[in-house]
């Protein structure tokens, strides 16, 4: 039985290696003919290896030529670390107040806010649309940093996880004298924090990768992420294939530096996710 477990997991093992290199195919052609002349990128069979080198000219055009990335990124940057920095907090603020603190029509008042996300985000845009006009938050980063600044899948997974701490703990500095906000920023929030990186890194991916809002609620060329950068990026260049995939490889770069950054953890919050569940 134990050379069968063996031959099992050998045989598992393999497969599961196979269809991880099937999925990094494209990611492998794109990186490669970022590096090539225009010419080369679709020669069959596959060149692989380019076979002329011409460094980093593709990129240099990427980002500094008549449309230069750099901008687009710096928007990119400032909008997703600006959301996942105010929808972690008023999640997790939220998620505490809910799970933590007894008051009337506490459940009535969640599962509201659960039916919200019931709601498809489509059909609220019109009168978000009409209320950041009047308020004067259309065409601007703190407008579009507010659209995503709660989150209702946010809220309803950080509770989740304060629903699995002892209320003894609460309980003890409650007799110390401590208020809430102390025992939600010195006690409730350090122990959850693996669950509050994992949402940290899904709400900058979510906002990175964000295209419907940008589009919507932004006009000026030079507020633009880097979402909506690539979309016009490749109208203006779409002849120019070796181009187009040095733009989205640098469009995907900061997410796979972010995830291997933050895969511990992100496995640390589904570890703990799985062990209170």
């Amino acid at each position: 039985m134990r050379k069968k477990e063996v031959a099992l997991k050998g045989i598992i093992t393999v497969l599961m290696a196979v269809v991880g290199i099937l999925f990094l195919l494209p990611f492998a052609w794109m990186l490669s003919a970022s590096f090539k002349l225009e010419g080369e990128v679709f020669t069959y069979p596959i060149q692989w290896i380019p076979s002329e080198w011409i460094g980093f000219r593709n990129y240099e055009e990427v980002w500094f030529g008549k449309h230069p990335f750099y901008k687009y990124y710096w928007n990119s940057i400032k909008v997703s670390v600006a959301t996942t920095i105010l929808s972690c907090t008023v999640s997790a603020l939220a998620a505490y107040g809910f799970s933590k603190i007894n008051f009337k029509a506490s459940k009535w008042l969640f599962f509201i806010v659960l039916a919200t996300f019931m709601v498809p985000q489509q059909a609220i845009l019109v009168p978000q649309f009409i209320l950041y006009r009047m308020i004067g938050l259309f065409d601007s980063h703190p407008g579009l940093i507010l659209l995503n600044g709660f989150s209702v899948l946010g809220t309803f997974m950080l509770r989740q996880f304060f629903m699995g701490l002892p209320n003894d703990y609460i309980e003890s500095a409650k007799i110390d004298g401590a208020g809430h906000f102390r025992i939600f920023a010195k006690i409730a929030l350090p122990l959850i924090t693996p669950a509050v990186a994992t949402y940290a890194i899904l709400r900058f991916i979510w906002t990175w990768n964000d295209y419907q809002n940008p589009f919507i609620f932004l006009r000026t060329d030079a507020l633009y992420p880097i979402q909506l950068a690539m979309q016009k990026f490749t109208s203006i260049n779409g002849e120019f294939y070796s181009l187009i995939m040095a733009a989205a490889v640098s469009a995907i770069v900061p997410l796979l530096i972010l995830f291997v950054i933050g895969q511990k953890r992100v496995l640390e919050g589904i570890a703990l996710g799985g062990i209170k569940g």
